[in-house]
């Protein structure tokens, strides 16, 4: 038994939660069971809840910075996590990992310049690159054998053909849950340099990794591959603080980091959120403890959901995720029709997750779940999901 309860059921409705208020606006009922969004249901630990309560009760919230403190905070917490230190003057505070790469895109392109990226992936990518006036270039993963690999010779083939400026990198990936080896790493970072193409590595899952894996940073490879590297960090994920608004950007090249502050500064964003950084400096100090049990709970929800797959749902098969707390599921042995699929988890198991359409035109008979929640709500997801295959 552990020191932290990840079992409770902590009530989130009508607190303007994205992901338990808003079903009958974004999806036209309110009797979903939501496992959508990366927002996990479970509650800070009470060491990171007294800092900031205290911070609240100073009772004052001007402008605040980025001090020593905090840059060392955030710099000790990577060189435990993943051995690599950031020096204070390498690091800037943003909003999100997704208001950076906007800030990439504008600051190392131009209007109609093509960004790579690899889908299935993280659908604001595509988004961020083409509200930006740039052409998103997809180097699609190879779906084999319920697993996924990179296309290298795709990857640089569409570098060349489209004289992409920047590639947008997820890894750990979202959401088929690869954490990509220093060789493919490697080879990919090989890639860009040879034809100078900036990469944006968002590494906010990091700190998600099962065991016999390891999450690699870029910035930990050869020197010759970094150079024209930024790499977007957050508390956000790892202690689910998205909506007090903090990330931690890293860009070790001095020309490239000013040049970021400069678009950061002409888009108007000058001081941090108070309390966000109040809350990531504190669960960087104090959090590395209820993060190791929360790992070992996660463990045990993948198990589950293992578990009940192969007993109950044979077809449905579950692409095993080296990292990050969502699952990727094949439902293609079920059902040929994404349109049913949907029908299906909407209208029959009563579900919200994410539909694989999002994430690339290949993956619409993929479904992604949040698994970091109590047990008792992925058991109750998956009883669902049963229920509405027998129909």
């Amino acid at each position: 038994m552990g020191n932290y309860d990840f079992d409770s059921i902590h009530n989130r409705k009508n607190t303007d939660s994205i992901k338990w208020d808003f079903g009958m606006q974004r999806m036209g009922r309110d009797d979903l069971l939501p496992l959508w969004v990366a927002d996990m249901d479970f509650r800070l630990p009470d060491e990171v809840l007294k800092n900031i309560s205290k911070r609240v009760e100073h009772g004052i919230f001007g402008y605040t910075d980025p001090g020593d403190e905090y840059l060392n905070a955030v710099s000790n917490w990577f060189e435990r996590r993943h051995g690599f230190s950031v020096k204070g003057k390498a690091i800037t505070v943003t909003p999100g990992v997704v208001y950076a790469i906007g800030l990439s895109i504008r600051a190392f392109t131009k209007p109609g310049d093509s960004v790579i990226i690899q889908q299935p992936v993280y659908y604001p990518f595509k988004d961020i690159i083409e509200l930006n006036d740039r052409k998103a270039v997809n180097n699609q993963l190879i779906y084999k054998d319920g697993h996924y690999e990179i296309d290298f010779e795709d990857f640089e083939k569409k570098i060349i053909e489209n004289e992409v400026k920047l590639f947008i990198l997820c890894s750990p990936h979202n959401p088929v849950g690869r954490v990509w080896s220093k060789a493919e790493l490697t080879k990919l970072g090989e890639i860009c340099a040879a034809h100078d193409v900036y990469v944006f590595s968002d590494e906010i899952h990091s700190d998600f990794v099962y065991p016999g894996h390891e999450h690699i940073p870029f910035i930990t490879l050869d020197e010759k591959l970094t150079k024209k590297l930024i790499v977007g960090t957050s508390a956000s994920k790892t202690f689910n603080l998205a909506g007090l608004q903090t990330a931690n950007i890293f860009i070790p090249d001095d020309r490239m980091h000013r040049a970021f502050n400069l678009e950061n500064a002409r888009n108007g964003y000058s001081q941090p959120n108070t309390l966000g950084m109040t809350a990531t400096l504190s669960a960087y100090q104090n959090g590395e403890e209820w993060l190791e049990e929360l790992l070992v709970y996660l463990e045990e929800n993948l198990q589950f959901v293992r578990d009940f797959l192969k007993e109950k749902l044979p077809k449905v098969k579950l692409i095993e995720p080296e990292g990050t707390y969502l699952i990727w599921l094949d439902f293609s042995e079920v059902t040929d029709d994404h349109k049913q699929l949907e029908d299906i988890i909407v209208n029959k198991a009563k579900l919200w997750l994410d539909p694989g359409a999002i994430f690339g035109r290949e993956t619409a008979l993929f479904e992604r779940i949040n698994i970091a929640c109590p047990r008792s709500i992925i058991r109750e997801a998956l009883e669902r999901l049963y229920e509405g295959l027998q129909y």
